[in-house]
């Protein structure tokens, strides 16, 4: 590897490391990887996440149900495994969190650049081509940013009742705290069936918009 490229992967490191997207953005550029290839790349990892996150509320979900289900053993086990679960879930909808906001960053300053770019044409038909083309990118990004939005909003909900649930269980680890848990299961699964819905809808408009990319 050449002292040149070493220079502008350490610089878009250290561009990264500070949070400054511009100067990250222009570092990669320099070693040939472009705003679009970023994109995608944020979208896979947005899409994967929250794969990710809906195998763990799913998980979660059955450990929940088999606390309510209790018939006899160590309480405070079946404590710490429902805490440890919420605490798994806490991190990976952080992680969802964070890739959606990645996919913010990069797709504003990909389609600021593009929109700037559209008017340096002298060619009105090439502009013309150019301002379709990002409409229609511009378009179905905004239903998978809708998307993962919608299915983001649906995490505090399931996680506000889990957190209930395992701050009850410490303070009552007894039999009839599981009997109380009980009642609130039928909540509980509705929320965690409509954030899991709504994931599935935001990964496949993750989906379609990485076909999108690719086929331009």
């Amino acid at each position: 590897m050449t002292m040149k490229i070493s220079l502008i992967i350490l610089s878009a490191m250290m561009a990264g490391l500070c949070g400054c997207s511009t100067m990250y953005y222009g570092a990669m550029e320099k070693f040939g990887v472009h705003k679009r290839d970023i994109l995608m790349d944020r979208v896979k990892d947005a899409r994967d996440s929250q794969d990710e996150a809906k195998t763990q509320f799913l998980s979660a979900m059955d450990q929940f149900k088999s606390v309510v289900n209790f018939t006899g053993g160590d309480l405070e086990k079946e404590y710490n495994r429902l805490n440890d679960a919420l605490q798994s879930s806490e991190a990976r909808a952080t992680a969802v969190r964070d890739r959606i906001k990645a996919v913010e960053d990069v797709s504003q300053a990909l389609f600021k650049e593009w929109r700037a770019e559209i008017k340096q044409y002298s060619s009105d038909a090439l502009r013309n081509a150019s301002q379709r083309k990002h409409d229609q990118t511009v378009d179905k990004y905004d239903d998978l940013l809708r998307a993962m939005k919608n299915a983001e909003s649906k995490l505090e909900p399931v996680l506000v009742s889990m957190r209930d649930q395992v701050l009850f269980l410490k303070h009552n680890l007894n039999a009839r705290a599981i009997a109380g848990l009980s009642s609130e299961l039928a909540s509980v699964q509705g929320n965690v069936d409509s954030l899991i819905r709504d994931m599935d809808t935001a990964i496949q408009q993750a989906d379609q918009f990485i076909a999108t990319l690719k086929d331009e």
